[in-house]
């Protein structure tokens, strides 16, 4: 009887469970390891496949702005080409923008393009149009995976296909099937947004890139489904089940030339007479027809899509107008959109709260380049404008966290110093666990001292799991505000916006360090003075539906906006609120409203978002929360995460028989990131707080096999549960062993005495 036999006995069963525990987990963790091992070869093996198609690397100067190169059986062939031409019409109050993408295939096979494209937060995307040729087929909105099924059938077929699809509320997919050896498909969408107010001057944001982001690694533990030790597997919880959809490969700028050049043209009608006309990031020529209208083109030409467009405008009146209503009819029902101004608090009644504000500055390798330079000299500016009443503390994070005091310290000279020259040393390097550093941020050591508590957390926002953040702010803020600052050329919209809101603060984007003292100062002018709270609307005849249902606090120099669906336009409304501690109203006749363009579209679009935040704050169920805004969708044709759009060629193009390939293509790395802190550091922590960036391996079924762009980043998910496995596999056997040995000799001593 050989060893394992003898454990087996009846006369040792403890020993003999030990060791087949032992022994599964160990097989279980080398074969878990092994499979890691070949996936990441797998992933990094150059070539192309009968499954998996990757581009080769694109050699510098041997392509032009806007196209690719692969390399398939030893020789280069042009990739697909990607231009996009952006027209957008600004109309008073809101803002109409058609975006044509235009997908020509200069290779000699039938292909399938993708592209992961942003669009802001607020717009309400309804319109898709598929041009091939001389034919223009409408695309239609469905249900997501109605939509999907139609579209995979169709490529199927070998008929051209279009599908837009949102990932993020500001990040979407274009898929088009069939695209011919030599064709030309321009894929054009439409969407409706608000004009941003702040203040005396009004702006609009266009972002152009969707800038890589970090998604923590799923978490795989191993359960005893059995509570005996007889049935050991493993459960997978995933933050970011999507992470395949919202992580295009990325270009390296030292290496590849700029891909996707936009043009950009903006007709500004501002409903008044304009002043200064300006874009902060962009070279520009803006024409002046008329007092109230500019036409704005990019002075350059078309551009790399690789930063955020920004255009600002001021009235040439000194003051910009304080309430502007209006009006559009759909159908039996009128929809109002109005802009209020409430006026600050006198300074001489002001009396300044001593304030108790948290600074998180995020330091994670995203943040390299001129991110981290900006968001330094934004919170050296921030500390700067302290006042000796206050109490302060600064959270730094990556993968790992620092908190510079143990609970908030007055705002004297000495802290300060420290706290700068903390700041100073910084270098941006790491992943992003942004949760954590929320979760620091919002825990209140002080206690309720009188104090206003401030949170500013100064981030670019390039995460993945965006919802974990927002549980985590709507579980803990109390009486916390939390001020987002957006870092750099491509910041998180998304992210930004529905944090400040769930924190009942406000969002500043800091794009540039020319922006730094400007917008830093904007933003201590919200934190110094008190906020317009206790607000409310009061219609006089119509029954409103109105948007947000519950009004937030607004800050100094922001406008109320509201939406309002309504039966008859017909009596007033009134607005209440305090300003500090006076008591401030304000009513509007309902037919002065001016003429409007797409309110009803903004109407469901905020209601939409209206659904989605009472679902993150539990007041509303999952089921409620998805059928609302699944008929909200249906009602006004607008994308959401529940709907797509759709459109379908008729005329089968694809030959019977011929293959299909699958180009997903590439973005360009937001302008001032630095590749190598995002991508080329390799982890000295555990990698389930380290992964950078999803990869294309873990496809829904619903997705095919998608190839790396030329010289494009997509990290293999090498994290699993290998390691843990492995480890107490061992430690049972040698256990197993120990007590055997010890065993033995208590025999063999026995049988000598």
């Amino acid at each position: 009887m050989d060893t394992y036999d003898t454990m087996e006995s009846d006369e040792h069963p403890m020993l003999g469970r030990l060791i087949k525990v032992g022994l599964f987990l160990l097989v279980q963790g080398i074969a878990v390891a092994l499979v890691a091992f070949v996936a990441l070869l797998v992933s990094f093996e150059p070539g192309w496949s009968a499954t998996t198609e990757q581009a080769s690397l694109l050699q510098p100067g041997d392509a032009k702005s806007g196209s690719l190169l692969l390399k398939e059986d030893g020789a280069y062939t042009e990739a697909i080409r990607l231009g996009i031409d952006v027209d957008i019409t600004v109309s008073g109050p809101t803002l109409r923008s058609r975006v044509t993408q235009v997908f020509r295939n200069p290779t000699s096979d039938w292909v399938e393009a993708t592209y992961v494209y942003p669009l802001p937060t607020g717009g309400a995307v309804d319109t898709l149009k598929m041009v091939v040729g001389d034919r223009v087929i409408i695309g239609d909105i469905k249900e997501r995976q109605q939509a999907r099924v139609i579209y995979e059938a169709a490529r199927r077929a070998g008929r051209k296909a279009a599908l837009t699809e949102q990932e993020r509320p500001n990040i979407f997919t274009n898929s088009v099937a069939n695209i011919g050896p030599g064709e030309t498909v321009l894929v054009q969408i439409e969407y409706q947004e608000p004009v941003h107010q702040s203040g005396n001057e009004y702006s609009l944001r266009l972002p152009l890139v969707v800038g890589p982001r970090y998604n923590p690694t799923p978490i795989v533990q191993s359960v005893d489904f059995r509570n005996d030790g007889s049935g050991w597997g493993a459960t997978n919880s995933d933050p970011v089940p999507d992470r395949d959809r919202i992580s295009p490969p990325v270009l390296d700028p030292a290496r590849n030339a700029p891909v996707n050049p936009t043009s950009i043209r903006v007709r500004l009608n501002a409903g008044f007479a304009l002043g200064e006309v300006k874009s902060p990031h962009h070279n520009v020529k803006v024409a002046n027809p008329d007092d109230t209208t500019r036409i704005v083109t990019l002075a350059d030409g078309a551009v790399p899509a690789d930063r955020d467009f920004e255009l600002t405008w001021k009235p040439a009146a000194v003051k910009a107008p304080s309430v502007g209503l209006f009006r559009e009819r759909v159908g039996d029902a009128d929809y109002l959109l109005a802009f209020v101004t409430p006026p600050a608090a006198e300074q001489a009644t002001q009396k300044l709260l001593p304030r108790e504000v948290v600074f998180v500055i995020d330091n994670s390798g995203s943040m390299g380049g001129t991110s981290i330079v900006q968001a330094k000299a934004s919170l050296t500016y921030a500390l700067s404008r302290l006042q000796p009443t206050d109490r302060f503390n600064v959270i730094r994070f990556d993968d790992t966290m620092d908190v510079l005091f143990p609970a908030s310290v007055p705002a004297d000279a000495a802290r300060v110093g420290e706290a700068t020259s903390f700041v100073s040393a910084l270098q941006a390097r790491g992943g992003t666990e942004m949760v954590p550093a929320m979760r620091a941020a919002l825990t209140d050591k002080l206690g309720d001292t009188g104090m206003v508590r401030q949170i500013v957390f100064l981030t670019d926002g390039a995460i993945g799991n965006e919802q974990q953040l927002f549980e985590t702010i709507t579980a803990m803020r109390a009486r916390s505000r939390v001020f987002m600052v957006g870092i750099g050329s491509a910041p998180n919209t998304y992210l930004m916006t529905r944090a400040a809101e769930l924190g009942r603060g406000a969002f500043t984007h800091i794009g540039s360090v020319e922006q730094v003292e400007e917008r830093m100062r904007g933003l201590f002018t919200k934190l110094e003075n008190p906020a317009v709270t206790g607000l409310s609307a009061k219609f006089s005849e119509a029954k409103p539906d109105v948007t947000p249902a519950i009004i937030p606090d607004v800050y100094r120099d922001e406008p109320l906006v509201l939406a309002a669906k309504l039966d008859k336009l017909a009596g007033s409304v009134e607005i209440r609120g305090r300003v500090g501690d006076r008591p401030w109203s304000v009513t509007l006749p309902l037919q002065n409203a001016a003429e409007g363009k797409g309110l009803s579209k903004l109407w469901a679009k905020r209601k939409i978002d209206d659904a989605e935040v009472a679902r993150t704050l539990h007041e509303m169920t999952p089921e409620d929360s998805d059928k609302a805004i699944l008929t909200l969708a249906l009602d006004h044709q607008i994308v959401t995460r529940l709907t797509s759009l759709v459109a379908v060629d008729k005329t089968p193009s694809r030959p019977e028989g011929e293959p299909l390939k699958l180009s997903e293509l590439p973005i360009n790395l937001p302008a001032g990131w630095d590749f190598a802190k995002v991508f080329g550091e390799r982890p000295q922590v555990p990698t389930q707080l380290r992964e950078r960036h999803a990869d294309a391996r873990n496809q829904p079924a619903t997705r095919r096999p998608t190839p790396a762009a030329p010289d494009a980043i997509r990290l293999p998910k090498t994290a699993t549960s290998a390691e843990l496995k492995m480890i107490a596999g061992l430690m049972l056997v040698v256990l197993a062993l120990i007590l055997f040995v010890f065993d033995r000799r208590q025999t063999l001593l026995t049988d000598v005495a």
